[in-house]
């Protein structure tokens, strides 16, 4: 009986990790497996786990991953000494460490089946335009002609938008309501129109290392092992309601990064609230002004025969204030240019690694989404 005990504490972890690799080998090339975990087995771990790390009022997600940190370096750093003065040491500091290394191995095993259920199983699952009808055709070839009338819409709404605003002496915008609620309540209603986004949705968090993560321009963050959104509280406020519907959206099974910003918008852009609106606008802007860019050639006379962006859109799409900036710089460990490279190299990969050939330069993607599903409304 111990012996067998002991076999099952010697496994188990290797046993999850290979789990893991199994199931991410069968979700690339067996799609139904992978629509049916996210449609009937994903959303009761956000139902379940969801609801209980959404009773803590600060981002559980967070915290753990700085735990994740500090053990591997206590790993490391043990495992140096170990090697390096391991004759000096006494057998209770020895026995310690290597109970301290097996531990380690248990959450490594743990790890890799929790990264697997809630992250990266997601990759494989079919695409939003399967998932739920938008409209248009996945299949058709959009233009020019098409792709200007949209962009001019979005350039006109932005436009009209940006004076309705209270503001301050800087012209900051000025809100008062409650973002985290106001995203719930769109993300709730949009579910009344796909029942894929229906459910249970967790009070959106703020990072505490907001300034860390404004160095990796990094506006909210998804943690798969709390099953919380998370946002960035330093970001101008325009930001801030697309940006917690679109971490909100990952908590339904929609990992992919062009799949949530067009989730985002949709919650937003419809909803009672102007900001809402607006930051929808101004969430998918860039990336329909640089391809219309494209489109036409760079040619400046095309360009400017189209409606323009205002000054005040324009200064309203900022990531960070000139203030929060300095801040930022102020209080910043590492250069930001440093960190920011380190951060997109690293999410390049992992995009990259699941499938996701273009990498970041996926976000972009929801340019195609949004041309489908404007099909028969604008053109």
């Amino acid at each position: 009986m111990g012996s067998g005990l002991k076999k099952w504490k010697l496994w188990t972890p290797a046993v999850l990790a290979a789990v893991s690799v199994l199931m991410n080998i069968i979700s690339r090339f067996c799609k139904p497996f992978s629509d049916f975990y996210v449609n009937h087995i994903f959303p009761i771990w956000v139902e379940t786990y969801g609801r209980l790390t959404g009773l803590f009022p600060f981002s559980v997600g967070e915290w753990m991953l700085y735990l994740a940190v500090f053990m591997v370096a206590l790993l490391a750093g043990g495992g140096i000494l170990y090697a390096a003065l391991r004759s000096r040491l006494s057998e209770k500091l020895k026995k310690g460490y290597r109970r301290y290394a097996f531990f380690c191995y248990w959450v490594f095993g743990i790890v890799c089946i929790i990264m697997m259920l809630n992250c990266f199983l997601l990759y494989q699952v079919s695409p939003v335009y399967v998932r739920f009808d938008i409209g248009g055709s996945a299949e058709k070839e959009y233009g020019v002609e098409e792709l200007s009338t949209l962009r001019d819409y979005v350039v006109r709404q932005a436009n009209d938008l940006a004076p309705e605003f209270q503001r301050d002496e800087r012209g900051y915008l000025l809100y008062e309501k409650d973002l985290e609620e106001e995203a719930i309540r769109q993300m709730k209603r949009l579910g009344e129109e796909y029942a894929c986004l229906r459910g249970y949705y967790p009070r959106p968090k703020k990072l505490f290392l907001s300034g860390f993560y404004s160095q990796q321009y990094i506006m909210g963050y998804y943690f798969p092992f709390s099953m919380e959104a998370n946002y960035n509280p330093q970001m101008y406020i325009t930001n801030m309601p697309v940006t917690m519907c679109h971490e909100l959206s990952h908590l339904k099974g929609f990992i992919l990064e062009d799949e949530a910003n067009f989730i985002g918008y949709l919650a937003c852009v419809d909803g009672e609230d102007p900001l809402f609106r607006y930051s929808a606008y101004l969430s998918v802007l860039g990336y329909l002004d640089r391809d219309f860019i494209k489109a036409i050639g760079e040619d400046a006379e095309v360009y400017l025969s189209h409606p323009q962006i205002s000054d005040t859109v324009a200064e309203d799409r900022m990531f960070l204030s000139s203030e929060a900036w300095e801040q930022v710089e102020k209080k910043a460990v590492l250069p930001t240019e440093t960190v920011k490279q380190a951060a997109d190299t690293f999410l390049d990969t992992t995009l990259t690694l699941n499938g996701v050939s273009d990498g970041t330069v996926s976000y972009s993607r929801v340019v195609d989404l949004l041309l489908q599903y404007y099909d028969g409304k604008l053109y």
